[in-house]
């Protein structure tokens, strides 16, 4: 169960924003970024896509205060893509959602590149090879 921090006070009451929705945030800014295959979510996020529920905070964990947050992806990029320039990338585009979005500062964005992404294409030309042992 995830705690809500109580984020601002208002005249008209306070504004909590919970931490699942800083979780989405992050998802969605780090697949926007060129070079990013999908993310990696471990069993639970599994589970979920096999019975067909799409989560957008799959590999996202965040831990939000008061006025911070703190986020960790875990991602698998596209081969081909500078993995430092990527991730540098989706630090950027985390911290700038985050911010614009809830006025939370970002004080920490980790990324863990957990896998790379072949192309199906590329796949097919190693089949191809010839086989040594029939």
């Amino acid at each position: 169960m995830s705690i809500i921090a109580e984020y601002e006070k208002t005249d008209m009451g306070t504004i909590q924003i919970a931490p699942e929705v800083i979780e989405v945030i992050a998802g969605l800014a780090t697949v926007e970024v060129d070079g990013i295959a999908g993310m990696s979510g471990g069993l639970a996020g599994g589970i979920a896509e096999l019975l067909g529920k799409k989560n957008v905070a799959k590999g996202v964990k965040v831990e939000v205060g008061q006025k911070e947050a703190a986020v960790d992806v875990s991602v698998i990029i596209q081969y081909g893509h500078k993995i430092p320039e990527v991730a540098n990338n989706v630090q950027e585009n985390i911290k700038r959602s985050i911010e614009m979005m809830t006025g939370l500062s970002v004080v920490e964005v980790n990324v863990h590149v957990h896998d790379v992404h072949l192309k199906q294409d590329e796949k097919v030309d190693n089949e191809d090879q010839v086989k040594r042992v029939n």
